[in-house]
């Protein structure tokens, strides 16, 4: 099976979006690396808001430019989604960083964060030109810990999100 990153998707992935946000929900999931899908259950909404964070001239106040992904197969199903902030502004600095990323519940535990996180890395490398991402997850999950660790990652610190009231951990992964 071959997979691909697509960056900024648009309609012809509306009902792979849709399944996906259904997926997350039901499970109860954390939606990071999914920019505002929990709250835009109309895949076109999503789409379009995207693509608004997209460009530098049309970001909202007190977000930044970012880039949107889902990483798909041949067959256009969605396994995983991920955002890549291009620049960092206090919260992302203190809390979430460049990236954030989520696998779909029915795909977990096979892979696809890592090869996904692999194939961002490489592009905040090559497009974008960071020398270095900062990367953050929720103390307790493991599974993320160990796909920053297992791509680079190294330990920062731990820090409490106040508004979520979660302790999470900080690492980098430099890009040189």
């Amino acid at each position: 099976m071959s997979f691909m990153l697509v960056k900024n998707p648009g309609m012809e992935y509306a009902k792979e979006i849709v399944a996906y946000r259904e997926e997350m929900l039901a499970a109860e999931s954390s939606m990071d690396g999914c920019g505002s899908l929990r709250r835009h259950g109309n895949p076109q909404d999503w789409i379009a808001y995207n693509a608004l964070l997209s460009n530098p001239a049309t970001v909202p106040d007190g977000r930044v430019v970012s880039s949107q992904f889902i990483l798909t197969d041949e067959t256009g199903r969605i396994y995983a989604m991920l955002q890549v902030r291009h620049v960092l502004n206090a919260y992302l600095r203190n809390f979430a960083g460049h990236i954030g990323y989520s696998v779909r519940p029915s795909e977990r535990r096979k892979g696809y964060a890592k090869k996904m996180l692999s194939m961002a890395l490489e592009v905040c490398k090559t497009e974008l030109q960071l020398p270095a991402v900062m990367v953050s997850c929720l103390v307790e999950n493991e599974a993320s810990r160990r796909t920053i660790l297992s791509c680079g990652g190294i330990f920062e610190e731990k820090v409490f999100e106040h508004i979520e009231g979660k302790w999470l951990e900080k690492y980098w992964i430099s890009l040189g």
